[in-house]
């Protein structure tokens, strides 16, 4: 008898009426049989809670929060997944794509794995503009994205981790806790502190599709004097001293340095340099722990 453990989508818009529909529609084509869809929108501004309201027309039993105020990613994705029944956990923005045997082929990695504390598993992406054109593969041959304890790759940046093509088992957010809402941006985060205590793996599949626009936080990171640029820097900054202190061993120091001289490039063509000067002491601190 096969075994389908019920996977809940938690799918988040922020003025994305343009690419809501097509999102939510790859939930539904998935060729996965138990998928549990849950709808956020944070106060957009332009027509989303209308173009989502009338999609809801045709799919009445499918859960919507529409904040009143932004709240921002972190503090809505933890109102709305509190409520998921799932075992497992898609973490879907939307204006991205899942491809019809995402779900499937994650699922099928969780049961087949040879790693008895596996909570994340992870697969390559197709990079696209807001036309839907191909750019890129995410993962190329240059990338060598890891299985099991991946905390050091994570740290070090050797290969990044894209949450649009992973599914998290919901016991790693019970276990490490989930989003800071402190925090701009919640991906890396909840990879170090994850990959501190769960194994993940590579799924070396296409599983998803990412839109890259104008208006997506990657294009924010070294824009000059601009506030949400200096709010996402700020995040990465708190992230990094959060790193350090989880490092175990010199190796782990090490691999932080080099992801702390990759973030200083953003802070100098940020022009913060505030927060350079904090990002200086703290490499200092770590520098000494992986020497001593």
């Amino acid at each position: 008898m096969q075994n389908f453990p019920l996977v809940s989508v938690v799918c988040l818009a922020y003025n994305h009426e343009a690419y809501v529909v097509e999102a939510l529609e790859s939930v539904l084509n998935q060729n996965y049989p138990n998928i549990e869809l849950l709808i956020a929108d944070d106060c957009s501004s332009d027509h989303s809670v209308a173009v989502i309201e009338k999609w809801l027309q045709n799919h009445p039993n499918i859960q919507f929060f529409p904040n009143k105020t932004n709240l921002g990613n972190t503090k809505t994705f933890n109102n709305v997944v509190k409520h998921a029944k799932g075992e497992f956990i898609i973490d879907l923005a939307a204006d991205d794509i899942l491809l019809p045997d995402c779900v499937s082929r994650q699922i099928t990695a969780f049961q087949n794995t040879k790693y008895t504390n596996l909570g994340i598993v992870y697969g390559n992406l197709i990079q696209m503009d807001g036309n839907g054109t191909y750019l890129n593969d995410y993962y190329t041959e240059k990338d060598h994205p890891e299985s099991g304890n991946i905390y050091k790759m994570v740290v070090g940046r050797t290969t990044k981790i894209c949450s649009v093509s992973s599914m998290v088992k919901k016991t790693v957010f019970e276990t490490v806790g989930y989003y800071d809402e402190n925090l701009a941006y919640e991906d890396l985060d909840l990879w170090i502190r994850a990959s501190r205590f769960f194994d993940f793996e590579y799924i070396p599949e296409i599983l998803a599709k990412k839109r890259e626009l104008s208006t997506s936080l990657s294009a924010h990171f070294t824009k000059k004097n601009n506030k949400k640029t200096n709010r996402l820097n700020e995040s990465t900054f708190q992230i990094l001293k959060k790193a350090f202190q989880l490092n175990r061993t010199k190796e782990e120091h090490k691999a932080l340095l080099g992801r702390i001289r990759f973030e200083m490039y953003k802070f100098i063509t940020s022009r913060n340099f505030v927060l350079l000067g904090k990002l200086l002491l703290l490499k200092i601190k770590v520098r000494w722990k992986s020497l001593a």
